[in-house]
């Protein structure tokens, strides 16, 4: 019954860190962006919405990426354990 639940940990592990740092890089992308958006003189409700939405990205990016973690830390334990 373990090796299953390893193959699902990992394969979850395998999905989410890349998607959580692409996440993550992305959001970082977008808070530049939102940064040069407010020293162009763009409307303040633009670049601040901007910003937001950005900030929520690599927020959730993170959240993934660590929850990725610790499903490589459950794959790694049920290695050491078989």
């Amino acid at each position: 019954m373990n090796l299953p639940n390893k193959k699902k940990y990992r394969r979850r592990w395998l999905v989410q860190a890349p998607l959580g740092l692409i996440l993550t890089s992305a959001g970082l992308c977008m808070t530049i962006e939102s940064g040069f958006l407010k020293h162009e003189g763009v409307p303040a409700m633009q670049w601040i919405l901007a910003g937001t939405i950005s900030l929520v990205v690599m927020n959730a990016g993170l959240c993934v990426l660590i929850d990725a973690l610790r499903f490589h830390i459950k794959a790694t334990q049920l290695n050491d354990n078989l």
